[in-house]
């Protein structure tokens, strides 16, 4: 039901329009806020809030057929609302805190983001230098974060910053992992601003930008969890982020082998349809065996997550199989369409564009396959 309720939506109200939010910038607030009525944000939260209960494996229906759009950046734009930002919420938050914001993010009211990404702290977020400090009932927030999704259009940021502890003497905690705290900044809120958004190479309408915190005071009441543990929390939900975005590639990469194969079945090149060509169809069933089995292991993953089975491994080998897959299989896809695939006005330019980030945002691949072997022994 959530599959044929995506499809037909994105079939709807995403297809015949994502074109033009490609060159705006970003996805209309309406079209989220349908998405909100039909309670595509809150699968996984609890129905007091205004969610669905259901589990992991309903986080992977969802960023799968996102993929399946050819609109990168919609999916992002969704799933960095639903699985990347307000689960920091949901996790740490107080009662209070989810009872003032958790409705209205999952009726798609407000869209959220979260930031923690900075232009000097990457896969490594114990490196950041944003802080932030207490000063009476506040704490006082300073830095910059940098390619932040929802960075432009977003009402709700769950922002990480350094809290070193200055009980120590030093100021500074011996490791940079303990002094890491999380934060909810409202839109609009005194010292916090949008320094630029950002242009990229592809996931055109997702809306990112650069941010920029200056002096911003924050009630004592919006600090999101315990002092220290932010890194954790971070730590935690990329365990999520990277089931979903191994699922959104997969999605990419299933889509895009049907829209090729449904290319050269009609192209006629030598007197033939390109499909008479062994080297095409051969290539093509290697990858589609490839990306059969990656959905396999994304599935099962999915599955032993929501039975809270420990699958720290597992998500980084999705991370770094499914990353690199979806480039290699959209390459293939492309150069079959040849000179058709280089034009803008072909889903297989777009995708192969919007794919290349898929080996590096969340997690890059070379630091997803360390994560892998750390565990081999």
């Amino acid at each position: 039901m959530l599959r044929r309720t995506l499809r037909r939506f994105i079939n709807e109200r995403v297809l015949p329009f994502a074109s033009t939010w490609e060159e705006s910038g970003f996805v209309p607030r309406e079209v989220l806020r349908e998405m909100g009525d039909l309670g595509l944000f809150g699968l996984r939260y609890p129905t007091e809030y205004g969610g669905s209960e259901l589990d992991t494996l309903a986080t992977v229906v969802l960023a799968e057929e996102l993929g399946r759009s050819t609109f990168g950046g919609f999916a992002v734009t969704v799933l960095v609302h639903t699985d990347m930002a307000s689960p920091h919420l949901f996790h740490a938050g107080t009662p209070e805190q989810k009872a003032r914001y958790l409705p209205d993010l999952i009726a798609g009211r407000k869209i959220a983001a979260v930031a923690m990404t900075e232009a000097d702290a990457g896969s490594d977020l114990a490196g950041m230098r944003s802080t932030a400090h207490r000063d009476g009932d506040e704490w006082v927030l300073n830095g910059s974060k940098m390619y932040i999704t929802n960075g432009v259009q977003g009402d709700v940021f769950f922002v990480a910053a350094k809290t070193p502890d200055p009980s120590n003497g030093t100021g500074h905690d011996a490791k940079r992992s303990r002094n890491l705290s999380m934060f909810i900044v409202e839109k609009g809120t005194p010292g916090f601003s949008v320094a630029r958004p950002l242009k990229k190479h592809g996931w055109l309408c997702s809306d990112t930008a650069e941010l920029h915190f200056d002096n911003c005071r924050l009630p004592a009441k919006n600090l999101l969890g315990e002092r220290g543990q932010g890194f954790y929390a971070l730590m935690k939900n990329l365990q999520n982020e990277r089931i979903v975005l191994g699922a959104q590639a997969m999605g990419e990469a299933s889509k895009a082998i049907e829209l090729t194969l449904d290319w050269v079945t009609q192209r006629q090149a030598f007197g033939a349809a390109l499909w008479d060509k062994q080297v095409i169809r051969q290539t093509l069933a290697k990858r589609l065996a490839q990306v059969e089995a990656a959905k396999a292991l994304v599935y099962q993953t999915a599955w032993r997550d929501a039975q809270g089975q420990s699958v720290v491994q597992e998500v980084s080998m999705i991370k770094a199989l499914c990353g690199t897959l979806v480039n290699e299989v959209l390459y293939d896809c492309l150069q079959f369409h040849g000179g058709m695939g280089y034009l803008r006005e072909t889903p297989i330019e777009r995708m192969a564009r919007d794919a290349r980030i898929q080996a590096i945002g969340g997690g890059a691949t070379e630091i997803m396959l360390e994560e892998v072997a750390k565990r081999m022994v």
